[in-house]
């Protein structure tokens, strides 16, 4: 993985979000289900609608990725 943006960046949807526990899923356009956590919303508000398409960045974590800088389109 490179260092340029548009390398890491990618699109896809909100499949699940679990308010109080702030995880969530994203299904990414390619099929892929990356977890994320509420503070890897870009805006903040440390909440997501499920269902809102989103594009995010992917993040070495642990041995495998995660969706973080998570944007509503």
């Amino acid at each position: 993985m490179t260092d340029r943006s548009g390398d890491r960046t990618a699109t896809g949807f909100v499949t699940s979000f679990d308010e109080h526990a702030g995880l969530g899923e994203i299904t990414s356009s390619d099929g892929t289900v990356l977890a994320f956590q509420c503070i890897g919303i870009a805006d903040g508000t440390r909440t997501i609608e499920t269902g809102t398409p989103v594009s995010f960045e992917r993040l070495a974590k642990l041995g495998r990725y995660e969706a973080t800088c998570i944007t509503p389109r």
